[in-house]
C-alpha cells in the first residue's frame, strides 16, 4: 500500500511529535481520508522523507516521527522553466505536470501575448495558488524537495534584471532551425527553457531571446499548445540529459 505524503514547512527530526497545520490537516484526514495509527510521510523540503504515525482529532492531528530517509529523487538535470502566464488551468496544469517531471525553478512571466493581468492583489493571490500546486505535485511525486517559485516578471525584466545562471539557455519556437533532437547538453548541467503563451512570443521577443543568449529550438512540425509545449520539451531534456526513462 502506498503511504500518504504530506507536506509541513516547518524542521523535522526523528522522535518528534508535530502538529499538523490546516492544510496538512485537511489533506491528511478530509481529503486522504486517513485515521489515528496509520502510516504517514513527511517532508518540509529539505531533501528527506520523515516516516511517522498519524494521531487525528475531530479538528487537528499530529504526527510522531519515526524514522528519516535521506534519498532523493531529484534530477540531475536543473531545469528552470520561464513560463509564460496562461489562463486558469492551463498555467495550473503546467505547473503541476512540470514538477512531476522534476524542475528546479519555475519563473512566470508576463509577455506580449500574455492574456492574465495581475495588479498587486491578483499576483499575491496566484503566487500563492501556485505555491500550492507545486507542493500537492510534490506530495503526489514523492519530490522532497520544493521547486522554487519565483516572483512573476515582464519577459523584458527578466531578460533585464534576474540573474541568469543558465549555460543552456533554450526557447521554444516553431520556425527554429534546430529541433530538440539535435540538441547537445552535457549531463547534469542546468538549462532555461523559455516557453510562451497562448498565441506563442511575438517575433520581438524571439530576437530579445537570441540577444539574451538563448538558442531557438521546435519540438517538431506540429504546434503545440502552451502547457503541452512546456511538457513535451521537459520529458525530452530529461529524457535525454536527466533521469526519465
Amino acid at each position: 500500500m502506498r503511504i500518504a505524503r504530506v507536506f509541513l514547512d516547518q524542521p523535522l527530526h526523528p522522535g518528534m511529535e508535530v502538529a499538523l497545520d490546516k492544510n496538512a490537516y485537511r489533506h491528511a484526514v478530509q481529503v486522504l481520508r486517513l485515521r489515528t495509527g496509520q502510516p504517514i510521510t513527511l517532508f518540509n523540503g529539505d531533501g528527506a522523507d520523515y516516516s511517522a504515525t498519524l494521531s487525528v482529532g475531530p479538528r487537528s492531528g499530529s504526527a510522531l516521527i519515526t524514522e528519516m530517509s535521506a534519498l532523493s529523487p531529484e534530477s540531475p538535470l536543473n531545469i528552470t522553466l520561464v513560463q509564460a502566464i496562461s489562463r486558469g488551468e492551463r498555467m495550473d496544469f503546467a505547473l503541476q505536470k512540470s514538477v512531476e517531471l522534476g524542475v528546479h525553478c519555475i519563473q512566470p512571466v508576463l509577455t506580449e501575448r500574455t492574456v492574465v493581468k495581475l495588479d498587486a492583489k491578483r499576483r499575491k493571490n496566484r503566487t500563492d495558488h501556485w505555491q500550492a500546486i507545486i507542493i500537492s505535485a510534490c506530495e503526489q511525486s514523492g519530490r522532497n524537495r520544493v521547486p522554487t517559485l519565483k516572483e512573476p516578471l515582464t519577459l523584458t525584466d527578466y531578460f533585464n534584471d534576474a540573474l541568469i545562471e543558465s549555460q543552456t539557455r533554450l526557447v521554444l519556437s516553431p520556425t527554429a532551425s534546430l529541433s530538440m533532437s539535435e540538441l547537445s547538453l552535457e549531463k547534469g548541467l542546468a538549462a532555461d527553457l523559455l516557453i510562451g503563451p497562448e498565441g506563442g512570443l511575438s517575433d520581438d521577443e524571439i530576437e530579445k531571446a537570441i540577444s539574451h543568449q538563448f538558442t531557438p529550438i521546435r519540438m517538431g512540425p506540429r504546434i503545440l499548445r502552451t502547457e503541452t509545449a512546456a511538457l513535451a520539451a521537459i520529458s525530452v531534456l530529461q529524457s535525454r540529459f536527466g533521469d526519465l526513462g
